[in-house]
């Protein structure tokens, strides 16, 4: 299903680009029809809109990507950071392990089950909410079992697990950064007019040369649809979800 909305939108894309194309193409035979002597575009603007094009699609296409792989590098981080806290419980007594150690069993499923709900955001919701419970359950658990313990079993064992809890913030706040709304705006209405002024100058032959049409209209609408790809990596062709294999690993190491 997401795989046919994705060329959906692709190809929503590609048809967008060549409609603009068509309205530019055609207003420019109306023009050159009431006054022959209407010559192309100046250069100089033909240039300029089609820079401002090619930096934005470049720069928003750049910022996605970092965005992508800071969500990567969290995700390894999150995982680092549970098993080194799962490997710090033997620094608690004994008797109060095994109990401890099954609650991160079930902490590392419920962050799992989080990135696997979405995009559901009601069942991300309530993923978030049971990982919320787990960590504070955790937290007193692990304070009232290392009462008894000395000041470095309490820094090393309570240092880990702060770590452990402070990355989710750091994940979820990468997970709802995006490009601003204006600057997609932005980019969209570059698109548009990039394209129209395309077909506006293509209309001094009076000739559609197809061509170069479907082929500037291709190469960008995949360049528009990969920039969207990479700022939402779990529903569309370009995934996250094979990072999370990092967590499931951590889980099954948990014994």
């Amino acid at each position: 299903m997401q795989i046919f909305l994705s060329c959906l939108v692709i190809l929503g894309l590609i048809a967008g680009i060549l409609l603009s194309f068509e309205v530019g193409y055609r207003i420019g035979i109306r023009r050159r029809l009431r006054n022959p002597e209407i010559v192309s575009v100046h250069q100089t603007m033909e240039a300029s809109i089609f820079g401002l094009l090619a930096l934005l699609v470049a720069f928003t296409f750049y910022a996605a990507g970092s965005r992508f792989e800071n969500r990567r590098i969290l995700t390894a981080r999150e995982a680092n950071a549970i098993g080194t806290a799962y490997l710090r419980l033997d620094l608690l007594p004994p008797e109060t392990q095994p109990r401890i150690r099954e609650d991160f069993r079930t902490y590392v499923r419920s962050r799992l089950a989080v990135y696997e709900a979405i995009p559901d955001l009601n069942a991300v919701r309530v993923a978030l909410e049971r990982s919320v419970a787990l960590q504070e359950s955790i937290w007193e658990k692990v304070v009232a079992a290392l009462k008894g313990s000395g000041p470095a079993e309490k820094a090393l064992m309570l240092s880990s697990l702060n770590e452990m809890i402070d990355i989710t913030t750091d994940r979820e706040v990468a997970a709802m950064t995006h490009t601003p709304p204006l600057v997609l705006a932005l980019l969209g209405l570059t698109v548009i007019a990039s394209s129209s002024l395309a077909g506006y100058t293509m209309s001094i032959s009076m000739i559609r040369d197809w061509p170069p049409i479907i082929v500037f209209a291709l190469m960008l609408g995949i360049a528009l649809y990969l920039t969207l790809d990479y700022e939402y990596p779990r529903v569309g062709f370009i995934r996250i979800d094979a990072v999370d294999q990092v967590l499931t690993e951590t889980l099954n190491q948990m014994k």
